[in-house]
């Protein structure tokens, strides 16, 4: 493999000295690769290999069956900060998760790159609201994954958003769309979503990203809009992270400064 810029996603002990790491390249997506001899090395890897990370990695590829020998691997963006706050460390591993599960091998995903980077950056950074980066990271990531929630229209009838005669309408998740009080299945599994909810998520998914620090939600649609996003990802994924389980467990105990509801538009 080709010297290229990676995310380290996860490690994992191998014996008593190697180390397996999977990154997220820029140039071949999710890579998994062996570090030999990584514990005891003091030279070649020492203090580099930490999740988060953003490195220049060499590899190697072995004429036999196994994974790649990672040959060398340079710190570019340590984003330590996030690593030394518990909260910063769980929202990271949450997408590095997501990443992981859903992306497949050796298959490039530049603009989710781009994504992981500008979120990871802004946390270490600590120049955005953790919560609302993480927002942020859910909506572009469904829409990459082409699991994107239908916000515009009732899935029934198609009424549009702003026609909906109510303020409050209801998600299906098995459709994956809204649905309107006049279409509600009372035994079908949904959540509720105010109006103005939907329009800041609609925004997080298609807004300048450069102008979402700008963006505030109340405590209230911040409440609503995680407890939306952190059950439709799971639900369309098939599976709930383990990461979400422990950052829901993280979350509640970290206090937040109070949020002020600003336009996304």
């Amino acid at each position: 493999m080709d010297a290229t810029t990676a995310v380290l996603l996860r490690r994992i002990d191998y014996g008593d000295d190697d180390l397996i790491l999977t990154f997220f390249t820029e140039d071949a997506g999710k890579v998994a690769v062996i570090a030999k001899h990584a514990k005891k090395s003091k030279k070649r890897f020492a203090g580099v290999l930490e999740l988060f990370s953003v490195l220049k990695i060499t590899c190697q590829t072995r004429r036999r069956s196994g994974l790649p020998v990672l040959q060398e691997a340079v710190l570019e963006e340590p984003f330590a900060v996030i690593r030394e706050n518990i909260l910063s460390t769980a929202y990271a591993s949450y997408w590095a998760e997501l990443i992981s599960s859903w992306s497949e091998e050796a298959q490039p995903q530049e603009r989710l790159y781009g994504l992981l980077v500008f979120v990871l950056d802004a946390l270490n950074r600590q120049k955005m609201d953790s919560a609302l980066l993480n927002l942020l990271f859910q909506m572009r990531f469904l829409d990459i994954a082409g699991l994107c929630p239908n916000l515009n229209y009732c899935c029934v009838c198609h009424t549009g958003l702003d026609s909906l005669p109510h303020h409050v309408a209801g998600f299906d998740l098995p459709r994956g769309g809204l649905r309107c009080h006049g279409c509600e299945d009372p035994e079908g599994k949904h959540v509720c979503l105010s109006r103005g909810t939907i329009k800041q998520l609609q925004w997080l998914a298609q807004g300048d990203m450069d102008r979402v620090g700008r963006l505030r939600f109340s405590p209230q649609a911040l409440g609503e809009a995680q407890r939306f996003l952190e059950t439709f990802v799971p639900y369309h994924l098939g599976k709930e992270p383990r990461s979400l389980k422990v950052l829901r467990q993280i979350r509640p105990a970290v206090k937040r400064p109070e949020s002020r509801v600003m336009d996304g538009h």
